[in-house]
């Protein structure tokens, strides 16, 4: 089975930082590309940023540019968000997903996902 455990929320003040991680398991992790989304209330859920295999390819929104970074640890099959100078509009929560194969970043394509993670970010 694949499995996804993201881990890493909390709160924390505008300007802060978070890292969050995603554990895989029960897959060949290498294989598939990993991607991190987020839903804040009343609003849909949307990719963040995802990372190719090899970590070689990454995609960031353009809201998080230049203030998240994605890298992943294939031998320890963890993923990571660094997140950095968080403003408000980055409350959510997060969940990280995974499939075989390089795809864009929109949450419609990744078939398997873990529990999501809360992040919430304050005045």
């Amino acid at each position: 089975d694949v499995q996804l455990q993201a881990s890493g929320g909390g709160l924390v003040q505008a300007g802060g930082s978070l890292t969050l991680s995603c554990v895989g398991s029960g897959f060949p992790f290498d294989d598939y590309v990993i991607g991190w989304f987020r839903q804040a209330p009343g609003k849909e859920r949307e990719g963040v940023s995802c990372i190719s295999m090899t970590g070689a390819t990454t995609y960031y929104a353009d809201s998080v540019k230049g203030r998240f970074t994605i890298s992943r640890d294939n031998y320890n099959d963890i993923v990571y968000l660094q997140m950095n100078n968080l403003k408000l509009e980055d409350t959510a929560v997060y969940f990280c997903a995974a499939d075989r194969g390089w795809r864009s970043c929109r949450p419609n394509e990744y078939t398997y996902w873990g529990y999501g993670t809360q992040v919430t970010v304050s005045s």
